[in-house]
């Protein structure tokens, strides 16, 4: 209950002003003459005067409020270190456990800090603003801190904290502890494809007992080992490493362990490089003018990418009618230039229409076969010449051939049609229009049969015959379309069809482009989600095994996707690298930045929180001692008014006095009965003075 005196005047202000100075300069001339009855007409008229201030007793009924308390346990992954998540439950249970000991005290206990996939660091703070949101500053009698000390929004002043009460950590870890740390310093974020890149790291030994002893540095490219060297603390190396294809190549260094060290998570930095080509070169030979011509053509020249050259043979050396050499306006087709010399720099050979007339030696077809089995690609747009005694097949390039011609030439109309194979192989699967059934395209005239001898048939003619067939052949690739008119769907026949897509894609596919592999294990993360797809030709998938940042395997069955497509998702909840593999193919995904604070220093400190300690007033303590075994907690001591709120071994909680207003009792003091029979008496004294 509290009590005071409030006045609510019957009269404004200036006008109870007025009135008291006029009593005080009667007062002054009563006392100065001495007048008789003086005094008990001041009196009369003092009373008048607080009569019309109204004064009146005011009594509050208030109650009490509990202080709050707020306790941010730091569940980030550091904490999963050592002994520190024991630490931090043993310490929670005794701190909860010592606080309900006190009436009058809410505790409020947060977690914070715990992995996202988004968040780079330890973020306390936000979670301790959060937890008070709601609870005005008088009423907070503290905030206790469980971590490691490693926070990384850690206000500048105190005041940022929004109340005016202790601040006290618990410090998870031991003293002397070590770790060692591979820093990523530089590294490109794209590069040309063939080309020589450099990634740059630094290697550090933190902690006690610092050793000179050498590490061995690993360098990875897509998980193999390209490169291995040693390297002491404190020392920065600069790795060359050459981006092998187009997309995305995962680059890993990493660091061997240190004795005794907290976590070997942090010995491994990633890289991402996004490979890009300098330019597709595309050797394109026509064996003779004709209506497709010009769509294989367009489309190369279409792609900004592509560096073509194309040669069409308009005269052979079998034609001579006598013309001079010197007369002739046609550009020599450079055989031994493109063929012996050059053909290694050439991504992809496409020959349309080609027929042996004795342009190309017969030792040319040999070196385009070991072209291909090194790892170059042929494209062959079969025409009548295919089947007919000049093919292509009856030369040494026969031995990489997919497909064998039968000599018979179907010329009828027939719709292609993507096979149960193709349906399942990217360069097929989801063509524009087959979603249809027939198909959204129109139809083609021409098929040259063929015994298909290998590799998977994605697209078919009339009745199932081999329409395209793909091959791998040693490190190489060969594609074997066996009709010329493709180019019925480039000139809107009929409506058309997806030849754009279907004939960049084979180029691609050919190329070896990532992303069109038909045997492919992939993982990608967005948005806070781990995804893992495999690709197949086959009719089922192996499980995945994923190996999280923190170490932890995470089994996974893949569900069909789609036609060829098996797929998995699960919280990438962590910063840092995942790998999956089904044990014959590995993928690697890296979430978030390539150096997370949260590893690059692990090592339990007070130094980044005592600052901010000390101005709001509070105490760090530690919860082990160096060989690990634990320290007794802290007594909690209330305090209401004190310099000091913590000590060597004891920590102060405020306490409130806070209160909520629940009813208010006034009583008159000069009004009502009393207050007019005050008045009267008062009066009645002046007049019985004056009538003596």
């Amino acid at each position: 209950m509290h009590w005071t005196i409030e006045f609510a005047p019957l009269l404004p202000v200036w006008l109870l002003a007025i009135t008291a100075l006029l009593l005080l300069a009667v007062a002054a001339v009563v006392l100065w003459r001495r007048m008789r009855g003086g005094p008990l007409r001041l009196a009369a008229g003092a009373l008048l005067l607080a009569a019309l201030a109204n004064p009146s007793f005011v009594s509050e009924d208030r109650r009490p409020l509990d202080g709050v308390v707020a306790v941010v346990v730091d569940e980030s992954p550091s904490q999963k270190l050592a002994d520190r998540a024991g630490q931090t439950a043993t310490a929670l249970a005794a701190l909860r456990e010592r606080l309900a000991r006190f009436r009058g005290l809410e505790v409020r206990v947060v977690e914070a800090g715990r992995a996202d996939g988004v968040t780079d660091g330890t973020h306390l703070f936000g979670a301790l603003a959060t937890a008070l949101g709601d609870v005005p500053p008088d009423r907070v009698a503290g905030a206790v801190l469980i971590t490691d000390g490693e926070v990384h929004d850690v206000p500048e002043k105190a005041g940022a904290l929004g109340f005016a009460a202790p601040l006290h950590v618990l410090l998870t870890g031991r003293p002397g502890e070590r770790d060692r740390r591979l820093e990523l310093v530089a590294a490109p974020r794209f590069g040309l494809v063939g080309k020589e890149q450099t990634v740059t790291v630094r290697l550090e030994d933190r902690g006690s007992a610092p050793t000179d002893e050498p590490a061995t540095i690993v360098l990875r490219r897509d998980g193999e080992v390209v490169d291995s060297r040693p390297a002491r603390p404190g020392e920065t190396l600069t790795l060359p490493v050459t981006v092998e294809h187009a997309g995305e190549t995962i680059v890993e260094v990493e660091a061997s362990g240190l004795d005794g060290e907290l976590t070997p998570l942090n010995n491994r930095v990633v890289a991402r490089i996004e490979g890009i080509r300098e330019a597709l070169r595309v050797l394109l030979v026509s064996g003779e003018p004709h209506p497709g011509e010009r769509t294989w053509r367009n489309l190369l020249k279409s792609d900004a990418s592509v560096d073509l050259v194309h040669f069409t043979i308009l005269r052979p050396p079998s034609k001579q009618d006598g013309t001079p050499i010197n007369e002739l306006s046609l550009i020599a087709f450079p055989t031994r230039e493109l063929f012996q010399e050059k053909i290694d720099e050439f991504d992809l050979i496409i020959f349309d229409r080609y027929r042996r007339r004795g342009v190309l030696p017969t030792l040319y077809f040999d070196n385009m076969a070991r072209y291909v089995r090194d790892g170059g690609a042929i494209l062959i747009a079969a025409g009548p010449e295919y089947a007919s005694p000049d093919s292509l097949y009856d030369s040494p390039l026969s031995p990489v051939l997919p497909g064998a011609p039968t000599g018979e030439i179907i010329e009828a109309p027939y719709l292609p049609m993507v096979s149960a194979a193709g349906a399942r192989h990217p360069v097929t699967r989801d063509l524009p229009g087959g979603e249809k059934s027939p198909p959204g395209w129109s139809r083609w005239f021409r098929l040259v049969d063929m015994a298909a001898l290998g590799g998977d048939t994605v697209m078919e003619g009339p009745d199932g015959r081999p329409l395209l067939v793909l091959e791998h052949e040693g490190k190489g690739r060969v594609a074997l379309l066996a009709s010329d008119q493709v180019w019925l769907w480039a000139r809107g026949y009929d409506g058309g069809g997806p030849h754009v897509d279907l004939l960049r894609r084979l180029a691609h596919w050919l190329m070896q482009e990532p992303d069109l592999e038909e045997e492919a294990l992939r993982a990608s993360v967005a948005a806070g989600t781990l995804r893992v797809e495999r690709q197949t030709m086959g009719d089922s998938a192996a499980p995945v095994t994923v190996t999280t940042p923190a170490g932890e395997t995470i089994e996974l069955a893949l569900a069909p996707a789609g036609p060829g497509l098996w797929r998995a998702e699960i919280p990438a909840g962590e910063l840092g690298l995942y790998r999956a593999g089904d044990g014959e193919r590995t993928a690697l995904a890296h979430s978030g930045t390539p150096n997370p604070r949260e590893f690059s220093e692990v090592i339990s400190t007070p130094d980044r929180l005592a600052p901010l300690v000390a101005a709001a007033g509070g105490g760090i303590f530690r919860l082990a001692e160096a060989d690990g075994s634990a320290r007794a907690l802290p007594r909690i001591v209330p305090i209401r008014k004190a310099a000091k709120l913590a000590g060597t071994d004891w920590m102060g909680i405020r306490q409130t006095e806070a209160s909520v207003l629940e009813g208010i009792d006034r009583t008159p003091l000069l009004l009502g009965l009393f207050g007019v029979a005050l008045l009267l008496g008062a009066f009645a004294a002046t007049w019985y003075r004056e009538g003596r």
